[in-house]
């Protein structure tokens, strides 16, 4: 186990980050966290916030019962300040949320509120500092996440494939799409450490065809690496058959089952990472309790489908999965942006 002090190359890195997310002398923050938080990564905030010259206070939520039917991690949907009108007021007078909630507020039933006023969120994933340092964003991140979400903005169809078996077409028309590189400025902007995105959100009826997960992709929600293939069948928007021999299938399959509501089943959001510094091989050298596993999620020329939660498609479910995925080929309208793992022209 790593150990969870104070380190200076942390609280460098606090320092980098928040400012590059629009943080100094007098920006009004809100620290915001809960009982279960990881303390360290509060403490860096507070720190670093001190350092840059913010106004900054905190906000501790008791972190909530859980009543789901299976546990739940890694959903980027917080139940932290479960509607306290007085946190959310709070929330909506500063300028930047600092979060270090266990699960984020990306997701919240009280962000859209709270972000509609303009106040910026900062979510710092619950990683250990070392997977934050190493996963630190960098400025010239910025392009490479603006050039791929207005790709994804343009397109009208993304199909996916790859040699284990993945042919999978999402329509594209209209499909709110965005991303962060770990920093956002404007009003309203969401950013989150680690950061590398480029995500399509489709609407209803617009994903199709079979998703073939291979020994080596990844189960964010349960931290771990396939050692068996998942096939899947998706008839608009929802996962109808999930087929595999080995243990990863029957744990996917019986997780899903557990929820007892078919938008579990459902597609939540599509896309691919940028982010270079996230590496595959990390997961093995660190324990479950240290990730969050976001990092997974941005790997430069990852294909990452979700299932679960799609606002904007009217499925609402705590019932939640992130699935990166290796040496998957993406194209977009026929133009191949990420060929078999790598990205390509301009994301490259």
């Amino acid at each position: 186990m790593l150990q969870e002090r104070i380190e200076g190359k942390w609280l460098a890195a606090f320092r980098r980050v928040l400012a590059l997310n629009g943080i100094g002398k007098g920006t009004e923050i809100a620290i915001l966290s809960e009982t279960q938080s990881r303390p360290v990564l509060v403490h860096l905030a507070e720190l670093a916030a001190f350092d840059l010259g913010a106004r900054s206070f905190h906000i501790q939520m008791p972190t909530p019962v859980q009543a789901a039917p299976v546990p739940v991690k890694s959903t980027g949907t917080s139940w932290a300040v479960q509607g306290n009108r007085a946190v959310i007021e709070a929330l909506k007078r500063v300028e930047v949320i600092v979060d270090c909630t266990v699960e984020g507020m990306i997701h919240a039933p009280e962000w859209p509120e709270i972000e509609a006023g303009g106040t910026r969120l900062l979510v710092i994933t619950n990683e250990h500092p070392e997977i934050l340092e190493r996963c630190e964003p960098k400025a010239e991140d910025a392009r490479r996440v603006a050039v791929g979400i207005q790709m994804l903005r343009e397109a009208r169809e993304m199909r996916v494939t790859s040699t284990a078996g993945t042919d999978l077409v999402v329509n594209l028309v209209d499909a709110p799409c965005g991303g962060t590189p770990g920093f956002g400025t404007h009003p309203g902007a969401v950013a989150h450490w680690p950061g590398g995105l480029c995500l399509a959100f489709p609407g209803q009826g617009a994903v199709n065809g079979r998703i073939v997960m291979d020994v080596g992709d990844m189960n964010l929600t349960f931290k771990t690496f396939l050692t068996s293939q998942i096939d899947c069948q998706v008839e608009n928007d929802f996962v109808t058959t999930i087929k595999g021999s080995g243990i990863d299938a029957l744990h996917f399959r019986e997780y899903l089952d557990a929820w007892e509501d078919r938008n579990a089943f459902g597609i939540s959001h599509v896309g691919w990472g940028v982010n270079s510094g996230a590496k595959w091989v990390s997961a093995t050298m660190y324990d479950k309790r240290d990730m969050q596993a976001v990092e997974f999620r941005a790997i430069a020329g990852s294909f990452l489908w979700s299932t679960g939660a799609n606002q904007y498609a009217g499925r609402y479910t705590l019932g939640h999965f992130d699935l990166p995925m290796r040496n998957c080929t993406i194209a977009l309208d026929g133009k191949t942006v990420v060929a078999n793992g790598v990205l390509q022209g301009e994301l490259s």
